[in-house]
């Protein structure tokens, strides 16, 4: 795995899970959806798209592969994260397909790192939980 591979975990809906408050928590952080359910919000471990059985059954590793892409599951996700925290789950399907995991993970890095800590910004919080910056992609999808 490359090293920019391994620093995020993007989920099989297209979720950045590295930029959730669950995982980037200094107390019992989430691990992601790609791993297993330890300290783990049981909506995620509940979660309808990542125990989708086009998923278990084909080994599907993101859901634009899935012959169902996108499902009414994926646009309901998509549709609440895009007006709630300003990112789009089918737009990063999309740059995933497009550009590849690699690059996708390096334009997330880019994009969602604070301008004045230099730290991940959560895409659920509206400023930097590090240093208070306005977080200029909450609420806000481009």
């Amino acid at each position: 795995m490359k090293e920019a591979e391994s620093n995020f975990n993007i989920a099989p809906c297209g979720m950045n899970c590295s930029l959730c408050i669950g995982y980037q928590r200094s107390k019992k952080p989430c691990s992601g959806c790609n791993q297993g359910n330890l300290n783990k919000p049981v909506h995620c471990v509940d979660c309808v798209i990542k125990n989708c059985e086009h998923i278990k059954e084909n080994d599907i590793k993101f859901c634009y592969t899935c012959e169902n892409f996108p499902c009414r599951r994926l646009k309901n996700l998509d549709q609440r994260y895009r007006h709630k925290y300003g990112m789009s789950m089918l737009a990063n399907q999309e740059a995933i397909k497009a550009f590849g995991l690699e690059q996708f993970i390096r334009n997330e890095q880019e994009k969602w790192t604070c301008a004045s800590c230099g730290k991940l910004l959560s895409v659920h919080r509206e400023v930097c939980q590090h240093c208070g910056s306005e977080n200029r992609y909450y609420g806000t999808y481009e």
